[in-house]
């Protein structure tokens, strides 16, 4: 390629690769806009009078001679061209890791708000897909679910290795923890065998220098025979060599040969054997190596596609052969860690055996009984403290501000029909704004909830409560997604993925719909607070204690009667750190986003039909459908002090907890002072105790039925587990209902 040249200087028809500009932030912002990066291939279009026209893919972009004049450029030689990117190229980049090596922090960096999540096609494995434009170059990122190696005990394990064997990315990224570089070789170890281009980032090194490791990352390189790009992800270090490598790679693959490992040498002769009986059965996707490590291994899925593949007389051969050397596996680990050994010799520093690090220091404490309990307790009053000593007052400047908006329609729509004018103030404003007003709740509970994850803390919180979950025949991991399900049940639900054993996981997934999430809890705040006042407090922490005691007392049962196991405990209790205030934004609008969305669908449709409804046909809520078919199923509320409109509105709350008080606030007709100001005329104490105690023990809303339908792929433990909420929670407001009315409150 020729040496640096102003595009200015350039004639029609040259072509050339962006090398720099030299015109400030405002003309770089707005070029960068249009396609003129460095990097972006162009050629001369046109020259003419004062003007230089770039062709930048197909689009056409005039440039004045004084701004030509600030772009350097290297024109493009013929003999240059095969291994420059072409214009508007599109990659696939598989991104590979363990957990806990900042691969999701490289992820929300690379696509940022492009990133779509959904599931992988008949698993319950989360997909996260996104797009980065770099370079000319459109990279299609796929974020590849967390997992220690690739076997297939696991859909993580399952999800990551068939994508890279069957879609065949144009290149792999396998993002390595500098800080446990062994342990995440090993994993590079199991993709170099899938035939694929590999990649590595080294992340976290600045982790590994505070533990005194120090990796020579082009050693490594070396080494391995795969270009390595070293990163600090958090601090946006590394990212754009990251991208050039991938972009390079991707638009012009190399033949890179590294050295692969190999299975240790007392089983060399086996595995030549069991190869040899395999290669001409073996297709594509496939490569015969690696079917025959996976046989050694005793993969489950690998060994059941081989019996159909490989004539009956090979697969006994094989199977015989294996059955006579067990330790097969061994020899397939031993032999990579051998490789890993011989890997790192060069580029690694070993870690100071002996030293402390600020990581051991903190669990010294955090993981003891003594401390690391009362530690947690105290973390989560925290975080309900936080989430409603900040949340209510800005739920109620928000809910004033609705109001106001109500009122501010008011004279605008004056002329229009009675019943469009309902629809608009009742039934829109009235229902989706009560329930927009839960939104600085959820954003405060959403942010903390990250700060946690991403600080390392809750595994550690897993790890305490391991003892206590036990009682109900649980460990310590599920703990973590029994505190998602604070914030919403649907990802606590869907949290429950980590749980290794199908017993450990469905106990759990029976136990989550009694969590009470941010929105039943906002609903409780809401009540309590107009209501019992000076006693809110109180009630509320009773109520919420009283949902923790049933979760216990219904695990212990399921336990000692139906269930009964001694659940492992295995999690990786990662190293503590500085969170990241990008990958903790992505969390929070995530999670926000899925909100406002329902807001803006289900509740808003619900809000909707149920103003419809109690309008229709006679313009009265008491002459309403609505009321007609509240006055059927009113008996139920009979022993529990509550009219139809009030179980009307707990049924409504089965589409989402938070049309609970959008169905009040249309069917009571909240006026100027809001829902706050009515309820004390509708309910007494004992009723509202009742209310509220239903409500939080009631079955979740349909989104959390159905994911856990799905989850826990039993019809019978699906029905179970709506009928006991069915019965606990009904029998619960019975006695709340009996109990305020005997102690006089």
């Amino acid at each position: 390629m020729s040496s640096l040249t102003v595009i200015a200087d350039l004639r029609e028809g040259d072509e050339g690769v962006i090398a720099s500009m030299d015109g400030g932030s405002a003309l770089t912002s707005r070029l960068a806009g249009m396609g003129i990066v460095t990097g972006a291939r162009f050629r001369i279009a046109q020259v003419s009078g004062g003007m230089v026209v770039l062709s930048v893919g197909s689009t056409r972009i005039a440039l004045g001679r004084g701004e030509a004049s600030k772009i350097m450029a290297r024109k493009i030689d013929p003999a240059d061209d095969a291994c420059l990117p072409p214009i508007e190229k599109e990659i696939s980049v598989a991104l590979v890791g363990q957990p806990n090596v900042g691969k999701s922090t490289i992820f929300n960096i690379l696509t940022g708000l492009s990133q779509h999540v959904g599931n992988w096609p008949g698993k319950t494995v989360e997909k996260k897909e996104g797009i980065h434009r770099a370079n000319n170059v459109l990279i299609r990122i796929v974020d590849l679910p967390g997992t220690y190696s690739l076997t297939s005990f696991s859909e993580e394990e399952r999800v990551t290795r068939d994508y890279i064997i069957r879609e065949k990315p144009d290149l792999v990224v396998l993002v390595l923890n500098a800080a446990a570089l062994e342990r995440s070789l090993y994993l590079l170890s199991e993709v170099l065998l899938l035939d694929r281009p590999v990649m590595v980032a080294i992340n976290m090194l600045d982790v590994a220098s505070n533990q005194g490791t120090q990796i020579d990352a082009k050693a490594l390189q070396n080494s391995l025979g795969l270009p390595v790009v070293p990163m600090v992800a958090k601090r946006n270090s590394g990212i754009q060599e990251l991208v050039d490598e991938m972009t390079a790679l991707g638009s012009c693959p190399q033949d890179f040969r590294p050295e692969l490992p190999e299975v240790s040498a007392d089983h060399q002769e086996i595995y030549q054997k069991i190869l040899a009986a395999i290669r001409p059965f073996i297709r594509e996707p496939y490569t015969p190596e690696w079917v025959a490590v996976k046989l050694m291994e005793g993969d489950p899925e690998v060994t059941a596609m081989a019996a159909t593949q490989i004539q009956p007389a090979g697969h006994e051969f094989i199977q015989k052969l294996l059955s006579e050397h067990e330790d097969a596996l061994h020899a397939v680990v031993n032999g990579r860690y051998d490789w890993i050994e011989k890997m790192t010799r060069a580029a690694v520093s070993r870690f100071k055996m002996g030293q402390v690090v600020l990581t051991d220091r903190i669990d010294h404490v955090l993981t003891r009984p003594v401390f690391g309990i009362p530690v947690l307790l105290a973390i989560m009053a925290t975080v309900f403290f936080l989430t409603y000593s900040l949340g209510v007052p800005l739920q109620n400047a928000m809910n004033n501000g609705i109001q106001s908006l109500a009122q501010s329609f008011e004279p605008s729509i004056a002329p229009w029909p009675v019943w469009i004018r309902g629809l608009l103030i009742d039934g829109v404003i009235g229902g989706v704004g009560s329930v927009l007003s839960f939104l600085p709740i959820l954003l405060i509970f959403f942010a903390i909830m990250a700060f946690l994850e991403d600080v390392g803390y809750m595994a550690r919180a897993a790890f305490v409560m391991d003892r206590i979950m036990h009682l109900v025949g649980l460990h310590g991991k599920s703990f973590i997604p029994m505190c998602l399900g604070f914030g919403c049940n649907v990802p606590a639900v869907l949290g429950a993925r980590i749980i290794e054993t199908r017993k450990a996981r469905m106990i759990t997934l029976l136990l989550i719909p009694f969590v009470p999430c941010t929105a039943r809890l906002a609903v409780l705040t809401l009540i309590s607070a107009a209501i019992f006042g000076q006693h809110a407090a109180l009630v509320s922490w009773t109520i919420l204690a009283l949902n923790i005691a049933v979760l216990g007392l219904a695990g212990i049962l399921v336990n000692n009667t139906i269930w009964k196991q001694d659940a492992p405990f295995i999690m990786e209790l990662p190293i503590y750190h500085t969170p990241d205030v990008r990958t903790i934004g992505m969390v929070v609008w995530s999670r926000t986003l899925s909100f406002l969305r329902k807001a803006g669908t289900v509740i808003l449709g619900m809000s909707v039909l149920i103003w419809i409804l109690s309008y229709f046909p006679a313009g009265t809520v008491e002459e309403s459908w609505l009321a007609a078919l509240g006055k059927v199923i009113e008996p139920l509320g009979g022993p529990l002090g509550l009219d139809w409109k009030m179980i009307t509105a707990l049924l409504t709350g089965l589409v989402a907890k938070e049309t609970v008080v959008a169905t009040l606030g249309v069917l009571y007709s909240v006026g100027e002072g809001g829902l706050s100001a009515v309820l004390p005329t509708i309910m007494d104490r004992a009723s509202a105790a009742a209310f509220l105690v239903v409500m939080m023990l009631f079955i979740p809303c349909v989104a959390t039925i159905a994911v856990l339908r799905k989850e826990m792929n039993s019809n019978k433990w699906f029905y179970s587990t709506i009928a006991l909420t069915l019965i606990v929670s009904y029998l619960g407001g019975m006695a709340a209902y009996h109990f305020i009315r005997w102690i006089g409150l």
